[in-house]
């Protein structure tokens, strides 16, 4: 197809296609002659994606360009490529507080968790600063939350892993693509949550 049925099929403007183009968001298509190409069904899959990263997910483009890079290239550590994914997504991480304990707060969570800690990986700063900013704020997080919230996210995590691709591509793409978007999935349905609780414990006017 021609890039503006591409853009039609994708529901976006042609300008915001060649836009993804131009950034390297979107794979070039076959050239067919010197002004113009063709495009197929997995472009389609590939903008769709895009939007949904900088759209729902709310990632600006060089933070979706880096995670796209990583489905198209993950290389061969499952491990390293997550990192990597965790460390394009919001929230950033904090500074290290000292070289010889850079995240106490978070060290302390994961160690109390019974979880693996390892300072290099973004997410242990992203919990650093989520922990002081709830300390400051008046709310620290109790030992008892903190449990109850650990517990939930590991059933998550386990239950996400066990389905996980065998190849080592379609793992990389699985995990990384599924950490950028389920997450708001989660956000929303804690929020709802809340407001089901609301209802049932409070009541609801009429």
């Amino acid at each position: 197809m021609r890039i503006s049925a591409l853009a039609a099929e994708a529901g976006l403007p042609v300008a915001t296609v060649k836009y993804y183009l131009r950034e390297g968001l979107l794979q070039p298509g076959t050239v067919t002659s010197a002004t113009q190409a063709s495009y197929d069904a997995g472009h389609v899959r590939r903008l769709r994606l895009v939007r949904a990263l900088t759209g729902p997910v709310g990632l600006s483009v060089q933070q979706a360009r880096a995670v796209i890079e990583l489905v198209d290239e993950p290389g061969d550590d499952l491990y390293a490529a997550l990192g990597r994914a965790v460390g394009a997504l919001p929230p950033a991480g904090a500074d290290p507080v000292d070289a010889v304990d850079p995240f106490p707060r978070a060290r302390a969570a994961l160690e109390a968790l019974g979880q693996v800690y390892d300072p290099e990986f973004a997410a242990v700063g992203q919990l650093e600063r989520a922990l002081v900013a709830a300390a400051d704020a008046g709310l620290p997080i109790s030992d008892e939350r903190l449990a109850r919230y650990g517990t939930a996210a590991r059933d998550l995590a386990d239950f996400d892993l066990e389905r996980m691709p065998p190849d080592a591509h379609a793992a990389v793409e699985y995990t990384v693509l599924g950490t950028a978007l389920y997450e708001p999935v989660l956000l929303a349905l804690r929020r709802l949550a809340h407001q089901d609780a609301a209802v049932r414990r409070l009541g609801r006017e009429s």
